[in-house]
């Protein structure tokens, strides 16, 4: 599909990719065009400042306008504009990036392989996992297990992990060999009257079925985001993770901690699997990992991953695998920058000082009637949007009330996401007090807006 730019046809286009069944029904609503952006704010072509409470697509960790960032692309740019990685060759600044994730893990971890989005470094992932059974001599342990409204991506193999029926929707998804388990959102899957600690006794009960019925040595790896993000922002009930960990290890199942929202400080740690002491043998990263700036995502394992991947590739005499812009040295010398950013101005211990400020500014809207529940850690946070406290209800359909309020934020100055009927928070790691506290004024009038058209009190 090609038209010129701006044009009608251009328009429904635009429209047609993101989703729209009749552009021309929407012309008049969208799409909103950026046309710059300034710190926590983004500005669109008429001149409206917003802020921008999602930082992109949970990713623009320091800002729309670091200077050290283009700086280091430009200086990179000219000495190295390009080379890769493939046929024993390398170059400083991917060199110097691996070397540094390695020193930063959270866990002893061996070495890193580079590709260009969240969705490559998870179909990366699968492909070891697959490749390392084989040379373990466990051909049948290929199945791997993800969790009903997790996302990992949009590529045919991370799609299938993704537990989101509209990424599965008429694109034969997912693929064989990909099971999905609970999602622990206790708010809306708890029994009545379920604790916490009982939710997550059932969901590692649930999961320990699943493996059992399948065959334990089947199962190759359980893939998790900390929180899950783009599924809600469901932040995990306590005891979850140490509970899931203990079925996989009984299983010797690979766990892959899927960081790409949650790492490099967006939950208060520097890493989301620090937050709720998970022991990832794999680790994805992305987004945050250069502020977004440039593509580059990365994959992390240890050695027990390693070892048997290395000794596989040594008996076939290559491993045939490999993008032609993973490690692409521009991206990786502001990945390089971003992280000395980070640790230079403790952006990580100051995401958790606002976020802890942004949730407890988002608790006070509990009793607000459009609130059935308000959720997060450090600076990622969801509100669950209700018209009916005690049923826990929307609208009709799913995401229509998410889809008004959304809309009224807007129209108050601030950007946000609406999954479903749960509105996300997600700023960049540079917020301040005061912007927060901006922030929290305007979606409460957006809120009392969207009461006042409901006629709710």
């Amino acid at each position: 599909m090609t038209a010129q730019p701006n044009s009608p046809e251009a328009r429904d286009i635009a429209y047609h990719l993101h989703g729209y069944t009749d552009a021309r029904k929407h012309d008049e609503a969208g799409p909103l065009v950026i046309a710059r952006g300034d710190g926590i704010y983004v500005e669109d072509i008429h001149g409206n400042r917003y802020i921008e409470a999602m930082a992109g697509l949970w990713s623009v960790a320091l800002g729309f306008s670091e200077p050290r960032l283009v700086a280091a692309a430009t200086k990179q740019m000219s000495t190295l504009p390009f080379y890769h990685s493939f046929t024993h060759k390398s170059h400083g600044a991917v060199i110097d990036l691996a070397e540094k994730l390695v020193t930063m893990a959270p866990v002893p971890m061996s070495k890193v392989f580079f590709t260009n989005s969240g969705s490559e470094a998870n179909d990366t992932a699968m492909k070891l996992i697959w490749y390392r059974s084989n040379s373990l001599g466990q051909p049948q342990r290929k199945k791997i297990i993800s969790r009903m409204r997790g996302y990992h991506g949009v590529t045919i193999a991370s799609a299938s992990l993704t537990g989101l029926p509209n990424n599965h929707r008429s694109f034969d998804l997912p693929i064989a060999n990909v099971l999905h388990t609970s999602s622990p959102h206790h708010y809306k899957e708890a029994k009545p009257g379920e604790s916490e600690e009982d939710f997550a006794t059932r969901l590692a009960e649930d999961l320990e079925a699943l493996i059992q019925r399948e065959g334990p040595d089947t199962i190759a790896a359980f893939f998790g985001e900390p929180v899950m993000g783009a599924g809600g922002v469901v932040v995990p009930p306590r005891t979850y993770w140490q509970k899931i960990q203990a079925v996989l290890t009984r299983y010797d199942i690979l766990l892959v901690a899927d960081e790409v929202i949650c790492g490099f400080g967006r939950t208060g740690k520097m890493f989301g699997s620090q937050t709720y002491d998970m022991k990832p043998d794999m680790m994805i990263m992305s987004k945050q990992l250069s502020s977004s700036y440039l593509p580059i995502s990365a994959l992390m394992i240890n050695e027990k991953v390693y070892g048997p991947i290395a000794d596989e590739s040594h008996r076939i005499g290559t491993l045939g695998h490999g993008f032609t812009a993973g490690g692409h040295p521009v991206a990786a010398a502001v990945a390089l920058e971003t992280l000395k950013i980070i640790d230079e101005r403790g952006l990580v211990a100051h995401a958790a000082e606002v976020g802890a400020r942004m949730q407890t500014g988002l608790r006070r809207f509990a009793d607000h009637p459009l609130i059935g529940e308000v959720r997060g850690v450090g600076l990622i946070a969801a509100i669950e949007l209700v018209a009916d406290k005690e049923t826990r209800k929307g609208l009709d359909p799913v995401g229509k009330l998410g889809g008004l309020v959304n809309g009224l934020l807007q129209k108050n100055g601030v950007i946000s996401r609406n999954m479903g009927d749960a509105l996300a928070f997600c700023p960049p790691l540079i917020i301040t007090a005061t912007e927060i506290d901006d922030l929290l004024s305007r979606l409460g009038r957006a809120l009392d807006e969207a009461a006042s058209q409901l006629e709710l009190k």
